[in-house]
């Protein structure tokens, strides 16, 4: 199947990213959420956000409004229709997903594929809840989308091979790696980075160093491009927290359990950057 329009839900840092991508790709990109002002603000902020890519000579000016010409926000969900592949990017929230997908499923046409960034929830469970598992995938980009090259391609029990085979040339088409994963908690990436950052968790539980110590061990030590602390601010510690209980709720072991500091913390609302507190703070 051709993919020419898509539609993205969730305007936030990982869905105006998606956009970015697909409409550099060349597609049609129809940009949806909440609310139509919500839509359109995402949207002034990427012209925004590639403007500067044109003031230091990243970009020309010319595929700045290129881009932003293909990008339209929606006035309402209604506006997701033509879509031939439409993928959501809102809260990692299970019960909130299926009830997109069943809008989704009603206003996209029979033979349009579905998918879904989360980095956690089951896609099968999500696939179920509508007409269309066999064209139900689950397309999970890296934070953030436009610089990271991976695009991990999750399977449900029901994806058909022809929904598979379109999706990782899509990825492809957007210039991205794509590792396949079965249908488990975590995937790949979050299997494996999850209990790192948990881990760098109980080791500042602990006492065993000052957070700057610690990440800058794992840093230098291991040749990651960020410490693990720093890494789980970035990408929000309630986000973390929701994968670990994921991790440890579905695969059972007590390895996966999230350490007190990160509840604690998530409870006192130091969610990382997009708070201004986290194990670092960024509201000074």
């Amino acid at each position: 199947m051709a993919i020419e329009t898509m539609a993205v839900v969730g305007a936030g840092q990982m869905g105006s990213g998606i956009a970015q991508v697909a409409a550099q790709a060349g597609l049609r990109v129809v940009l949806a959420d909440a609310s139509a002002d919500l839509a359109r603000r995402a949207v002034e902020k990427l012209g925004a956000s590639l403007e500067k890519l044109v003031q230091k000579g990243k970009l020309p000016a010319a595929e700045r409004e290129a881009v932003l010409g293909r990008i339209r926000p929606a006035a309402s969900l209604d506006d997701c229709a033509p879509a031939d592949l439409a993928i959501e990017a809102i809260v990692e929230s299970q019960g909130v997903k299926v009830e997109l997908f069943r809008r989704l499923d009603g206003l996209l046409r029979p033979e349009a594929l579905l998918a879904s960034n989360t980095s956690s929830i089951s896609i099968t469970a999500l696939a179920a809840s509508t007409k269309r598992p066999a064209q139900f995938v689950g397309m999970h980009f890296m934070n953030p989308p436009p610089v990271m090259a991976l695009v991990e391609v999750i399977r449900g029990l029901q994806t058909s091979d022809a929904t598979y085979q379109a999706v990782v040339a899509l990825a492809r088409k957007f210039g991205k790696t794509t590792v396949t994963s079965k249908d488990v908690p975590g995937f790949i990436v979050n299997r494996v980075l999850i209990p790192l950052l948990n881990e760098a968790c109980f080791a500042l539980q602990e006492g065993l160093a000052s957070p700057e110590d610690i990440d800058t061990g794992v840093k230098l030590g291991l040749n990651h491009p960020m410490g693990p602390l720093t890494l789980a601010d970035f990408i929000g510690l309630d986000t973390c927290l929701y994968i670990a209980e994921v991790l440890h709720r579905e695969l059972g072991e007590d390895k996966y359990r999230p350490a007190a500091i990160l509840r604690s913390h998530v409870a006192a609302g130091w969610l990382g950057r997009k708070t201004g507190r986290g194990f670092y703070r960024y509201d000074q």
